[in-house]
C-alpha cells in the first residue's frame, strides 16, 4: 500500500468506525492548536507549529495512537494511567470512547512549548 500524501487519505484507508474516531482525534487536534499546519510525517498525520512538530495520531487495529511527545506524556501522567502509555505516546483502545479534552489539554501543552522554542 502507498504512504498517504493527505490526512483524507491516511483517515480513509480504516474501517468505519476507526474512520470516525480518528477524524474526532482530528477535529479535536485542530480545534486546539488552529494555527497548526497538518502534514503527514512517518505515515502518519502530524501536526507543525512554527517548524515544531507537535503531536502525531496513528489508527491501528485495537488502538488509537496519540504522539504527543515524552514532556506531555510526563505532564499528565496521572491521567493517562488507565491507558498503555510510552516514552512518548498513548494507546487509546478503539473500544472506548477517545478522552478529547484530556487530548485537547494535551495539544495546547505542545502549543505553549512550542511557542516557548520556536
Amino acid at each position: 500500500m502507498p504512504a498517504p500524501q493527505h490526512t483524507d487519505g491516511y483517515i480513509r484507508d480504516f474501517p468505519a468506525a476507526t474512520q470516525a474516531m480518528l477524524e474526532q482525534m482530528r477535529a479535536t487536534i485542530r480545534a486546539a492548536a488552529p494555527n497548526a499546519e497538518e502534514t503527514i510525517s512517518y505515515n502518519m498525520p502530524s501536526y507543525v507549529l512554527d517548524g515544531e512538530r507537535l503531536v502525531w495520531f496513528a489508527g491501528f487495529k485495537s488502538h488509537i495512537g496519540f504522539y504527543p511527545g515524552a514532556a506531555a506524556i510526563a505532564e499528565f501522567k496521572k491521567e493517562l494511567s488507565p491507558y498503555k502509555t510510552a516514552k512518548g505516546s498513548v494507546q487509546f483502545p478503539v473500544s472506548d470512547a477517545l478522552p478529547l479534552r484530556l487530548i485537547a489539554r494535551m495539544v495546547k501543552f505542545r502549543v505553549k512549548q512550542a511557542r516557548r522554542t520556536g
